[in-house]
């Protein structure tokens, strides 16, 4: 032993800090190892009510947003903010008119709202059969999980700008809002 330095004994197990608390590992000279975790035994089935309360709020969530647009007219000025690319460069986007056809949707008149914004229109009928779909499974018990390949995004993708390009176009102006 090196001059200077003392024996203080034996070490206490757990080593000099005080003993460890928990199970030890075999290899650490403990006589308990945790095995892996017992899966529960069969989870109780839920509700109709727990199962449908998901679709519904997000349902709720957008009714009432599509009344909120309903009621406050978006083609009044100074109550919903303007596009940055329409105010900025004059570009229409894909977005442009959205408000104005969910306002139309809103009020039943299905014509102004393809005016205003057809492919947001043919995305309000998406969501719709996508909830229908969603609460079906729902109410039967069957988990919702949407799978989208990168493909699909990118031919969503793809739409979005034909879209735009065709409605900023002097012969696609009938999409223009």
């Amino acid at each position: 032993m090196p001059s200077g330095t003392q024996d203080a004994g034996p070490v206490a197990p757990g080593g000099p800090y005080g003993p460890v608390s928990g199970p030890v590992a075999p290899e650490a000279g403990g006589l308990y190892a945790p095995g892996p975790p017992t899966p529960p035994a069969h989870p109780r089935p839920r509700s109709l009510a727990r199962r449908v309360a998901v679709p519904l709020g997000v349902l709720g969530a957008v009714v009432a947003g599509f009344a909120y647009v309903g009621s406050v007219d978006p083609n009044e000025p100074g109550h919903y903010p303007v596009c940055p690319l329409l105010r900025f460069t004059g570009i229409y986007c894909p977005g442009c008119g959205g408000l104005r056809s969910a306002h139309a949707v809103a009020h039943g008149e299905l014509g102004a709202a393809f005016g205003a914004n057809a492919l947001a229109v043919v995305g309000y009928g998406l969501f719709a059969i996508l909830m229908v779909v969603w609460l079906i499974r729902a109410a039967r018990g069957v988990p919702m999980r949407i799978a989208i390949a990168p493909v699909w995004w990118w031919g969503i993708g793809a739409v979005l700008a034909l879209f735009s390009l065709v409605r900023n176009l002097p012969f696609g102006s009938a999409l223009a809002p």
